[in-house]
């Protein structure tokens, strides 16, 4: 039967991999035009083809109607291809919706330690998706649609299953401690400010010492002025040099005697 699971596949949290779908929706996919023509008898190396020519993601739409997306989810499912094959899925950056279709699979049926090592990396891709749901057509992410698989429960109108967390499994050593580029770039940041803030003491004492330097040769140069006006005075008359001597000379030896 078309609408069967293949022969030898393994159960997925202990059930048919396609009742991972919910029973309404499952039938609505079977009951479409798209299943019908374009899903039948597809594989692991035609479905490609398909995926490429996905123009949004998305659950129902409409009149409860099936994106082609979800009835691609349910072939891969009913056909459950090899694990190699849905990473060779993933990784093929060059088709943004195949990628998704992947995560989505992925998200759905592998175990909870290969979810976060796969789909963790999608978190740095910023390409945008086409979203279709009962409100029509919106715009989102990869990585927006990586983090709502890691943390919502439902995605695309389909109940995920049950995600361990990660601290859960980081406690118990099944995961490494997970690498944010966010908190590098803070500490770049911070390195950066330490650097910005040695650069401006730095140049608050180059100023702080140019400032001296300037007063003092004011102060220099306005003791250069007051010394050679001296000259002036020399031509009218008074001999001395400087006002210090002339004032010497200037005081009489009858006052003198009476300060003392």
């Amino acid at each position: 039967m078309a609408n069967t699971t293949v022969s030898g596949s393994f159960a997925i949290h202990g059930q048919n991999p396609q009742h991972l779908v919910e029973t309404v929706i499952r039938n609505r996919i079977y009951e479409s035009n798209y299943w019908k023509e374009h899903c039948f008898a597809l594989t692991a190396e035609s479905l490609i083809d398909k995926a490429i020519e996905l123009k949004y993601i998305g659950g129902v739409y409409g009149n409860q109607r099936p994106t082609d997306f979800m009835c691609l989810l349910l072939k891969l499912l009913q056909i459950q291809p090899e694990k190699e094959i849905l990473i060779e899925y993933l990784q093929a950056e060059d088709f943004k919706y195949l990628r998704a279709l992947a995560a989505m699979y992925i998200r759905m049926t592998f175990r909870a330690v290969e979810v976060y090592d796969l789909l963790e990396p999608l978190l740095k891709d910023f390409r945008k998706l086409r979203l279709r749901n009962m409100a029509g057509y919106s715009l989102t992410f990869i990585d927006e649609f990586a983090d709502a698989l890691l943390t919502e429960e439902r995605v695309c109108d389909i109940i995920l299953p049950r995600l361990a967390k990660r601290q859960i499994l980081e406690e118990n050593g099944d995961i490494g401690p997970r690498k944010s580029r966010l908190l590098d770039a803070m500490e770049g940041k911070s390195d950066h400010g330490s650097e910005r803030g040695r650069s401006r003491s730095r140049s608050s004492s180059r100023t702080s010492s140019r400032s001296r330097s300037r007063s003092r040769s004011r102060s220099l140069s306005s003791a250069g002025r007051f010394i050679s006006r001296s000259p002036s005075r020399s031509r009218s008359g008074s001999r001395s040099p400087s006002p210090f001597r002339s004032r010497s000379r200037s005081i009489s030896p009858d006052r003198m005697e009476t300060d003392s």
